[in-house]
């Protein structure tokens, strides 16, 4: 693969700066090239575990966990982050003040797989919908029998891919913003905005710079570049505004290239001419979930698989977990879990799917947005909000006296709470508008311990 000369000179050394799985993979592809890294973490009990212990068994490679040393980083012949670790980091802000290279695991792998020639992208961010969207697009290409997975941000590390020896034809691939905040490289020749609203306001200083790293999937875009874009945000609209390649639109609300029908019954899915499949086949709750399906049937499309190939694995799609999930119903009341809303606006798409009273479940670490936008949709339809954790003052003091609001302790005691509350005919819902760090390792293992708890009833 193409690499930085310095980094293969003799005496220089690549640093990694955080060892989850991302950092783990670009270590050993690092490693597999011949190049010398300087591995870190500033956790005693790095994200990857074992994994990263392991590391110090790669020849070449140097591992420190709990620290990182920072006059090696700002000797580093570059510096490769993975996508956990903040922009302005002590071991980050090390790197620019010395005037190191900053590359995120994304660009590493992606750089590793066009070497081969052999594997085609399309590339998946926006602000809600990324995972579902990336999983759909994934399916697609596999049911109509192309060699493809998913990999990036949704789970498998793009380095990962390309160290195992993997070869697949297309790769479905979940990018954020912070990891397209440092990728200069990276050139999917399909890529989906699938929406944009405020978020991560913790980590970025205002909206416009969150923005800003996402149009970043747009920084190697050519006239061969083909993007799916969300018709009914103009925010999307106006980040694609001038970019190079053709644009595909899906839209709920009018006819596009991809297009929600409506009419008799819930509606049906159309990809241009051609139907795709009627509303209630698809088994996902929410408008925001038809518009995931449009977009991947879109960019599908464009790799070559037809309408009815396409029809075929969005009836055949489910949901996944923590995402409008079902838990079970429970004497007349559905329980659904919904972790991955980490932010207002998922949260606002899951009030939106719900056809029945509810009691919600609102709390976790803040991330910066109020909470005041929630009050009048819940106003009418919500029995009960029960706010917790780090974020539960905060969200008590932006509803209060719009919706029925009680705080919880513990998160058994939150849905111990909601059982109570519940009646017959109810939905409990976690959408919590929060990140679960207070808590929980992620938003997987607070989602788990709810469907585990709902399913010890």
């Amino acid at each position: 693969m193409k690499l930085p000369d310095a980094w293969r000179k003799g005496g220089g050394v690549v640093a990694v700066v955080g060892l989850g799985k991302s950092g783990v993979a670009a270590t050993r592809l690092l490693a597999r090239e011949g190049v010398r890294v300087y591995a870190s973490d500033g956790s005693d009990h790095p994200y990857a575990g074992a994994a990263a212990e392991s590391l110090r068994q790669l020849p070449g490679v140097e591992v420190d966990i709990g620290r990182h040393d920072l006059a090696k980083i700002r000797a580093a012949a570059g510096v490769v982050v993975s996508p956990g670790v903040p922009l302005d980091a002590p071991p980050l802000a090390a790197a620019r003040d010395a005037g190191i290279e900053i590359v995120s695991e994304l660009d590493l792998g992606f750089r590793a797989l066009a070497a081969t020639g052999e594997t085609h992208c399309i590339a998946i961010t926006g602000t809600n919908g990324k995972t579902t969207t990336t999983a759909l697009v994934a399916h697609l290409l596999a049911t109509a029998g192309l060699k493809a997975t998913s990999a990036g941000n949704i789970g498998r590390p793009l380095a990962d891919v390309a160290v195992s020896g993997d070869r697949y034809r297309w790769l479905s691939v979940e990018v954020s913003s912070f990891q397209l905040h440092d990728s200069p490289h990276f050139a999917p020749e399909v890529g989906i905005l699938t929406n944009l609203a405020p978020d991560h306001l913790d980590r970025y200083p205002n909206v416009e710079a969150y923005y800003a790293d996402k149009q970043m999937l747009f920084r190697n875009a050519s006239p061969s570049s083909v993007w799916v874009l969300n018709a009914d945000d103009p925010a999307v609209l106006d980040l694609a505004r001038g970019v190079p390649g053709r644009r595909t639109l899906f839209s709920l609300k009018k006819p596009a290239d991809a297009w929600l029908e409506k009419g008799a019954g819930a509606g049906l899915l159309r990809l241009g001419g051609a139907a795709l499949l009627r509303r209630e086949d698809l088994h996902l709750l929410g408008d925001h979930n038809v518009a995931n399906a449009l977009a991947a049937a879109l960019a599908v499309h464009e790799a070559g698989v037809p309408a009815s190939l396409i029809g075929e694995g969005l009836r055949s799609f489910q949901a996944l977990p923590h995402r409008l999930e079902p838990v079970r119903e429970v004497g007349g009341v559905l329980w659904i879990n919904d972790s991955k809303a980490t932010n207002i606006a998922s949260t606002v798409v899951a009030i939106e799917a719900m056809g029945r009273p509810f009691v919600l479940l609102l709390g976790g670490r803040h991330k910066g947005e109020p909470y005041t936008r929630l009050g009048p949709m819940l106003k009418d339809r919500a029995r009960l909000v029960i706010a917790y954790g780090e974020a539960g003052p905060i969200v008590e003091q932006d509803l209060k006296g719009q919706v029925a609001l009680e705080r919880g302790t513990t998160f058994e005691d939150v849905v111990a709470r909601a059982r109570g509350a519940a009646r017959s005919g109810d939905t409990v819902l976690l959408s919590p508008a929060c990140s679960s760090y207070d808590m929980f390792k992620n938003y997987e293992e607070r989602g788990a311990t709810f469907r585990r708890l709902v399913e010890a009833m």
